[in-house]
């Protein structure tokens, strides 16, 4: 089968079109004949050396795909072949088929399209983890949400305001601000020249955030600090500035502030499936209904995989980019 490789780290040109075994499904696993697969910020720490598949996952990338049941192991009995499914994987998306266990898979809406479907795993599984179940998150509080106009931060707006929560949200320009705003969130700042601290506090009259979903990680921490309210819960997913983060530790504590650092993909398999049945049962049902819906930027062939890569590295993009197979 085809599938989008990573000879050696590079950029973009490093992914290659390649030729490898076609996967054979364990027991407690279904292989899926795959419609589309996310392209996600992960893929390209992947593709640049510094975020290998763990150990028993395909050495190339991909963390969630759509698709249509092929196979099943001898002791799947969720699924059957030619269901149309959608899964989180711990690698190995970018190809003609996968194979995942059977607690990793979500069943695809019939409102729902086939291809879009492969923006909703990561999404769905990581703001439900972060914002929800480990931040807490619950009606009447404020959500801040830096990246809004990201894959994640578009799917972080509208479950917040599905739960009942106010959203403040940070972009890069205005025209993303306007798209966060479009999106649901009740105030959007162009980080790129307002304060989002200022901005923060200004909409909850002073009070502060409850929740913060921070992917950048570095001097936004601090910030992220003084924008919290008393008791809120910092939840930090991913580095994108590397400078380590001073915290003032007396207003951590005058707070009663929480930081906490995540990863998904790391996580042991039981815990991944928790997550999912939990997504299958809180959100899904918001999915089927169009309460939220995928948000899908751009959708490339497999083969053009780089430029993906290159449309994701722009920061032009609003919502998810994905990988038509």
């Amino acid at each position: 089968m085809r599938a989008v490789t990573v000879p050696a780290p590079g950029g973009p040109d490093a992914l290659t079109l390649s030729d490898v075994p076609e996967p054979q499904p364990a027991e407690r696993e279904v292989r899926i004949r795959v419609t589309a697969a996310g392209v996600n910020g992960a893929d390209l720490s992947q593709r640049r050396g510094y975020y290998p598949s763990p150990a028993g996952a395909p050495a190339w990338p991909g963390l969630e795909v759509s698709g249509v049941v092929d196979a099943v192991g001898d002791a799947v009995s969720d699924w059957s072949v030619g269901e149309r499914v959608c899964a989180l994987l711990p690698g190995g998306g970018y190809a003609e088929q996968v194979t995942v266990d059977q607690g990793l898979v979500l069943p695809v809406p019939d409102s729902v399209d086939l291809v879009e479907a492969a923006g909703l795993p990561e999404v769905t599984a990581t703001v439900w983890s972060n914002v929800v179940d480990l931040g807490g998150l619950r009606a009447g509080e404020t959500l801040l949400v830096h990246g809004g106009s990201s894959g994640i931060g578009s799917m972080a707006i509208q479950l917040a305001r599905a739960f009942g929560a106010s959203v403040i949200a940070t972009a890069g320009s205005r025209e993303k601000a306007d798209f966060c705003r479009r999106l649901g969130a009740d105030a959007a700042v162009d980080y790129r020249t307002d304060d989002f601290v200022a901005a923060a506090l200004a909409a909850t009259g002073g009070r502060g955030v409850d929740v913060v979903l921070d992917i950048v990680g570095g001097a936004y921490i601090p910030r992220d600090l003084e924008a919290l309210a008393t008791g809120g819960r910092i939840m930090s997913i991913a580095v994108r500035d590397r400078t380590l983060a001073a915290v003032d530790m007396g207003m951590l504590m005058s707070k009663r502030a929480r930081i906490q650092g995540t990863t998904l993909r790391a996580r042991p398999l039981a815990e991944r499936t928790a997550i999912i049945a939990a997504v299958r049962e809180h959100v899904w049902p918001l999915i089927a209904d169009g309460t939220v819906r995928p948000v899908i930027d751009a959708v490339f062939p497999l083969e053009d995989a780089a430029q993906a890569h290159r449309r994701m590295e722009s920061s032009a993009h609003l919502g998810k980019i994905l990988l038509r197979v």
